[in-house]
């Protein structure tokens, strides 16, 4: 059996009985709302004007947020990968940080930034940072030796060496902790501006329906696109690798 038909097999059960459980009162339909009628509400979202602008603030803080996070996060990474000696003296502070949840850095945050699109994409940069930077790290040492060693023995520069060898060597690590990265940002934009009580963003959207108008429906709706972003994303970045990085399987460290 294909395994994108055993995919939509298993997709298709689980919408059966959450249909079933909601119909049947095993669950309040009125918290638990059926997927027939959330996925009609999930499709008339796209002609909802405040829905929109919501999704674009979101998704525009997510790209900006994926994009420092990355320029961040794989230079930090040779640096730290390739130096010993700095990499020791930053590890208690690195350990520190690494597992600070970023929503509890929100008040933070916010006295030092304000409260604008500059609070959750710093806080996104943050946590999606880690992801990239730990499996630059781990790249580093699953570079071939004999490649270095050859290299260095045709007395090959520095730099030729970094972007001959040591670059595409890691580069699967690297997209598997963008990758990673990806719904991490996603995750903790959502979060912040379902916290914040900001006026934009995906997050809001759910938060206004959920706490002023108790619509469930479209809480879910909204929910059903967040998940539905994120697992495209994450075949995109398969995809990539798959055609972009033929010398290594789709995977990664993480």
């Amino acid at each position: 059996m294909p395994s994108i038909l055993r995919k939509l097999i298993g997709l298709v059960v689980f919408l059966l009985l959450w249909e079933a459980a909601s119909r049947s009162g095993l669950v309040q339909a009125t918290y638990v709302p059926p997927p027939s009628v959330v996925l009609v509400k999930f499709a008339g979202l796209f002609g909802n004007p405040q829905f929109l602008t919501d999704v674009v603030s979101t998704l525009l803080s997510w790209v900006i947020a994926l994009g420092l996070a990355t320029l961040i996060g794989v230079p930090l990474g040779l640096l730290l990968g390739g130096v010993r000696l700095l990499r020791t003296v930053s590890s208690t502070i690195v350990e520190f940080l690494r597992p600070l949840p970023s929503v509890a850095l929100i008040p933070l945050v916010i006295s030092v930034l304000g409260s604008g699109a500059q609070t959750k994409i710093a806080l996104a940069t943050f946590a999606a940072l880690w992801p990239v930077l730990f499996n630059t790290i781990y790249a580093l040492h699953e570079v071939d030796p004999q490649l270095v060693d050859t290299a260095r023995s045709f007395r090959v520069s520095r730099l030729r060496r970094l972007t001959g060898v040591t670059l595409p060597s890691i580069a699967p690590f690297v997209l598997t902790g963008v990758r990673f990265s990806a719904s991490v940002a996603l995750i903790v934009l959502v979060s912040t501006e379902f916290l914040t009580g900001g006026t934009i963003g995906l997050g809001q959207f759910v938060y206004t329906w959920g706490s002023s108008a108790g619509r469930m429906d479209m809480v879910l709706a909204g929910t059903v696109f967040a998940g539905l972003f994120g697992y495209l994303v994450n075949i995109g970045f398969v995809a990539a690798q798959r055609r972009w990085l033929v010398w290594a399987p789709a995977g990664g460290a993480m």
